[in-house]
């Protein structure tokens, strides 16, 4: 039986991996939530044959948490709009990093002897466990608007360092301690877990959530992979260490497309605001009516569309798939420019367009587009800020200096929509809303899509 069991975890933990590949696409995505869905199938359906499991009350154990958790699931994944999907998935991943936790909790509090090295892999587990559940809930809770601001406090990186310290030298005593694990000392290890998680992401802004749900992602991964070598479980581990090196290096990815060394990350210095004077803006901001906007629109060559964290919150994305169909239809030349960190995930914007339809052949990333900014007759930049601001080029001082940022300022005309005149997240104003070029649409997204498509449809 035991061979049977494990030969289905192995085959669940390659479908997993099979799944993950998968979702390195757009294209292929859904189809590998499929294949890993039907992984994580037959490991839950196998852990009723496993000896360890057998038993009614354990099988009825199973079933409720199954029952409550995939209800709130199905329930959550139904209503849930797509501009809170950011939310849900920092909340899913604390789940993760929490159940991760909890397993090595249970394990150290057993009546069962174990190694050391298997008793220090599940204090290390609980470490990595506790910092994602704990600042994964932060996370939920700025993406929420549940804490409005950042938190910052004299001496806060030395804190964050000592509690760190103390949390690993418990883990070193208790993982040492044998058999006999002192149940104060667990407490307050794992306390100290959790608060680190949370001292470690109280200082991150919403903007920067990009950066901080891959990392949490990666460390829930490596505590799952770390859970299944405690359990001797092939599907956990697998998994497990797969998603963390992906989340890993997802994480990486999104630093370096924020300018941000991944230890600055690590240690949460990347929530500081750099201190220096910021450069001064020239211009004015000049108004551009929707029915001028989408002539302008209609008769131009090629158009690249930025969109941002504020298309989302207007749900604007199904409105500016059927804007870009009628400009196709004037034989327009339409591109859309994806900056990594725009929104409040990896592939926010990426998501929000294929939901409304847009064909992945028409959406570039940064690197695939910003030589074509040059060539472009417009330029409409939807609910992003910072990502096209050009004092990221220009200005050292600027907290977001060096930041790669999308060209938008180089296209012959810019159109920019957003609701009000208030600089981005980082607070530093936006020279590219005052450059000659450029013209403010001012509304909510999704109206002011539909007043376009209104200008261009009267046009004939």
């Amino acid at each position: 039986m035991s061979f049977i069991v494990n030969l289905a975890y192995f085959a669940a933990a390659i479908l997993f991996i099979i799944g993950l590949k998968q979702m390195a696409s757009p294209v292929t995505a859904r189809r590998g939530i499929i294949w890993a869905g039907w992984g994580m199938v037959i490991a839950t359906v196998v852990t009723f044959l496993h000896p360890q499991v057998i038993g009614f009350v354990n099988y009825l154990l199973i079933i409720a948490g199954i029952g409550i958790g995939g209800g709130l699931a199905w329930y959550t994944g139904k209503r849930v709009p797509m501009t809170d999907m950011p939310q849900m998935i920092a909340l899913y991943n604390g789940m993760g990093g929490g159940a991760a936790a909890g397993i090595g909790i249970v394990a150290l509090m057993g009546s069962y002897s174990m190694s050391w090295t298997i008793q220090f892999i599940a204090v290390a587990g609980v470490i990595i466990g506790s910092v994602a559940f704990s600042g994964s809930l932060i996370a939920f809770g700025k993406l929420q608007g549940l804490i409005k601001k950042s938190l910052r406090f004299d001496m806060q990186q030395k804190i964050n360092l000592g509690v760190l310290g103390a949390t690993v030298l418990l883990g070193i005593i208790i993982a040492f301690s044998g058999a006999e694990v002192n149940g104060t000392l667990l407490f307050l290890f794992v306390l100290l877990a959790l608060a680190f998680g949370v001292l470690m992401t109280i200082p991150i802004g919403g903007a920067d959530m990009p950066v901080v749900i891959s990392l949490y992602n990666a460390l829930t991964g490596l505590a799952v992979g770390l859970k299944g070598l405690v359990l001797d479980n092939a599907a956990l581990m697998i998994a497990g260490i797969v998603v963390g090196a992906a989340g890993t290096l997802l994480t990486q990815l999104m630093a370096k497309a924020m300018n941000r060394p991944l230890t600055n990350v690590l240690f949460s210095s990347f929530g500081e605001t750099p201190s220096g004077d910021q450069e001064e803006v020239s211009g004015s901001m000049k108004e551009i009516e929707a029915s001028d906007a989408g002539v302008m629109m209609a008769f131009a060559n090629k158009v690249i569309i930025v969109p941002g964290y504020g298309m989302a919150v207007a749900q604007a994305q199904h409105k500016i798939w059927e804007l870009t169909q009628l400009l196709q239809e004037r034989d327009v030349q339409v591109k859309f420019a994806i900056h990594p960190v725009a929104g409040r995930m990896p592939g926010h914007m990426n998501v929000l367009l294929a939901e409304a339809g847009v064909p992945y052949d028409v959406i570039y990333d940064l690197d695939e587009i910003n030589n074509e900014f040059k060539t472009a007759d417009v330029a409409v930049v939807i609910g992003a800020n910072d990502v096209v601001n050009p004092v990221a080029r220009s200005n050292p001082e600027s907290p977001i200096y060096g930041m790669p940022i999308l060209n938008a300022d180089e296209a012959k005309n810019v159109i920019v929509i957003k609701r009000g005149k208030g600089a981005g997240f980082s607070g530093v104003e936006n020279h590219l809303f005052y450059a000659d070029n450029t013209r403010m649409l001012y509304g909510d997204g999704q109206k002011v899509a539909g007043q376009l498509i209104s200008s261009i449809k009267e046009m004939g």
